[in-house]
């Protein structure tokens, strides 16, 4: 009985000589060439998780940023929270803001003279007649803000 051969035997055992021959004057080893392939895996494999870590500590640096922040801003919002509890501080902010007086007291605006500037004023109050009482004032604020929209 004549052993039948695959035909394509001839071409892969040529192939495999001329591959270790080539391994062979590189100086690769079939050892060497195991334990690259054992890297390749061990590198494909890590490669997802070790992102996610740094991606997950990104986030959370971002995340101790924003708390930073926002400790800030509430120590910043208590601080002003109890300066509204001093009634001098209410009744400055009255003063400047509302234009308020203490019973007794008369507040004098001078007109056309550009050498005496009010305490802060507001855009709103610059446009509104001056020397009314503060609810014709308020009436007049309402109805120029409607008129300027």
């Amino acid at each position: 009985m004549v052993k039948r051969r695959f035909f394509a035997a001839g071409l892969i055992e040529s192939s495999r000589k001329s591959i270790q021959s080539a391994l062979k004057k590189r100086g690769l080893s079939n050892r060497a060439l195991i334990v690259g392939i054992v890297l390749f895996a061990l590198a494909v494999t890590l490669a997802p998780p070790i992102q996610h870590y740094f991606t997950q500590r990104a986030q959370i640096n971002s995340l101790k940023t924003q708390l930073a922040d926002n400790k800030a801003m509430l120590e910043k919002a208590a601080n002003e929270l109890a300066l509204w509890d001093d009634p001098d501080y209410v009744a400055k902010q009255a003063r400047v803001r509302l234009h308020f007086v203490f019973p007794g007291e008369r507040r004098y605006i001078v007109v056309g003279d550009d050498a005496v500037v009010e305490n802060e004023s507001t855009k709103v109050s610059e446009q509104l007649p001056i020397g009314i009482p503060w609810y014709s004032r308020l009436i007049s604020s309402i109805t120029s803000t409607n008129v300027n929209k």
